[in-house]
């Protein structure tokens, strides 16, 4: 008898279904446990958030107006008229929308737009997606830079793709230096080379007037660089520069170097065209070639980012912040574990005093508890674990034991599994009723994810995997398991 036990057991495991769940557990513990990494003196690989390790978020607002012109106007030309008027940098977004990159008054926006001969419709404040992302690609560029570990940098961003804040929050790092190091802007230097690997200063970062994104030149031949213009003061002193050391008349010998804190981050010769034009006079409107294809691309963005030197191409200002110190972190990890043992202990009773049966309850806990281990091995890769993951792991654990009832009453009929042909019939029925639940779980999340609320992301990431785990992994796993248990 206990031979037949142990061999239908054998059989369950062995089962494909089972065996799958088996299998990610086990990767998922691997995945916790083994040192990976510089993980400092955590036990495991997991990534908590500045809620639960301690530190500070602190939320910007953009300094600057999205304006919409009603159509039939020169995008381009209003742009540049604007900008005259408002004594500032104007971008447009595309043939309806600008980016004034300065903080205005309706008035004042609606006689600039009136005056460079458009029609103004409305405006709002915030920035447009490109100048968003800079702003993100710059504050990652600075915290990672100092070595600063678990950042995260979210631009909050309307359905209507205008960002009007930019949330920096930084686990392990107090108020002081997160307000420093977002504040903190780099030494910017350009120097040329005079004989051999010697150089000579040529201009500091405050000559840079105004840096353009990214762009083609020309357009549409993949060859990327950065557009940026000098003050004249600066531009004067390029022109010094080059004529003094030969750089107009020998370009190749002589490259410009860019230094950000010390550490050249660009290196190129004058172009044969701008070296002719600096011999005879100023030029203030220069181009920084990269090279091409996506390798290009990602230089020029990340040259961007030096020649601005950490500046930001709006001025921001701080909205909102906030801390944890990291002894409260500390109690809110306990407070936390607490909660997720408290809610596995009472699903537990709960199973047991519907179904009196250990047999039933035991697989349904252990289903329960693959689920969340997968879910935090998946979670080591791609999510940090604040206080709003951690609610979502709960909520999975909770709607996870919902399935497995859904399961089980379905599937036995007064204590009994049905003939093979009736019991699938039952547990397809029953993975459909979760898969349309699970399916209407998934839409009503999404939104929380693609509209960048990051307080709420996590909640909504981690919610949508544990859906998906157990509608695809371990719930078609606990069907074959709860049929050869009540088979018995």
């Amino acid at each position: 008898m206990s031979e037949k036990k142990t061999s239908g057991w054998l059989a369950t495991i062995k089962d494909l279904r089972v065996l799958l769940v088996i299998v990610l557990v086990i990767i998922a513990l691997a995945a916790i446990f083994v040192p990976m990494g510089d993980r400092g003196d955590s036990m495991t690989n997991l990534q908590f958030g500045l809620d639960l390790d301690g530190g500070s978020w602190i939320q910007l607002e953009f300094q600057a107006e999205v304006v919409t012109i009603g159509a039939g106007a020169d995008v381009n030309d209003v742009a540049a008229k604007m900008g005259e008027a408002l004594d500032c940098t104007v971008v447009p977004i595309d043939q309806y929308h600008l980016e004034v990159q300065t903080k205005a008054t309706e008035e004042e926006l609606r006689a600039a737009v009136t005056a460079a001969g458009a029609t103004f419709i409305s405006y709002e404040n915030g920035v447009g997606t490109t100048t968003a992302e800079t702003v993100k690609r710059i504050l990652e560029s600075k915290v990672n830079s100092l070595g600063t570990n678990d950042v995260k940098v979210n631009t909050l961003t309307n359905p209507n793709g205008v960002a009007q804040y930019v949330r920096v929050e930084m686990a392990g790092v107090d108020m002081q230096t997160a307000q420093e190091i977002v504040g903190k802007q780099g030494l910017f230097e350009i120097r040329i080379v005079t004989t051999g690997n010697e150089t000579a200063h040529v201009l500091y970062g405050d000559s840079v007037a105004s840096v353009q994104n990214p762009t083609q030149n020309p357009a549409g031949s993949n060859n990327w660089g950065v557009g940026f213009n000098l003050n004249n003061d600066g531009a004067k002193a390029l022109q010094q520069a080059c004529i003094q050391y030969g750089a107009t008349t020998n370009p190749q010998a002589h490259n410009l170097n860019m230094y950000l804190d010390g550490v050249e981050v660009y290196s190129a010769p004058l172009s044969n065209d701008l070296a002719i034009q600096i011999a005879t006079h100023t030029v203030n409107s220069l181009y920084a070639g990269t090279g091409s294809g996506e390798e290009g691309h990602q230089q020029a963005q990340e040259l961007e980012i030096h020649l601005r030197a950490g500046a930001l191409p709006v001025q921001v200002e701080i909205a909102g912040s906030g801390s944890t110190s990291a002894a409260l972190g500390e109690y809110f990890k306990i407070v936390c574990l607490i909660a997720g043992i408290a809610a596995l202990a009472a699903v537990a009773v709960m199973v047991y005093l519907r179904y009196r049966v250990a047999e039933i309850v035991l697989p349904m806990i252990a289903t329960n508890m693959a689920e969340i281990i997968i879910l935090l091995g998946i979670a080591v890769f791609i999510q940090q674990l604040d206080i709003a993951a951690i609610a979502a792991l709960i909520a999975v654990l909770g709607t996870g034991i919902d399935q497995l009832v859904i399961i089980t009453d379905e599937v036995v009929h007064e204590g009994k599994v049905p003939s093979p042909t009736l019991y699938l019939k039952r547990l397809t029925r029953a993975l459909a009723i979760i898969m349309t639940s699970a399916a209407t779980v998934i839409i009503a999340m999404f939104p929380l994810i693609v509209m960048d609320l990051s307080t709420l992301k996590g909640f909504a990431i981690i919610s949508i995997l544990g859906i998906l785990i157990g509608v695809l992994i371990t719930r078609p796993a606990y069907g074959k398991i709860v049929m050869d248990i009540m088979a018995k």
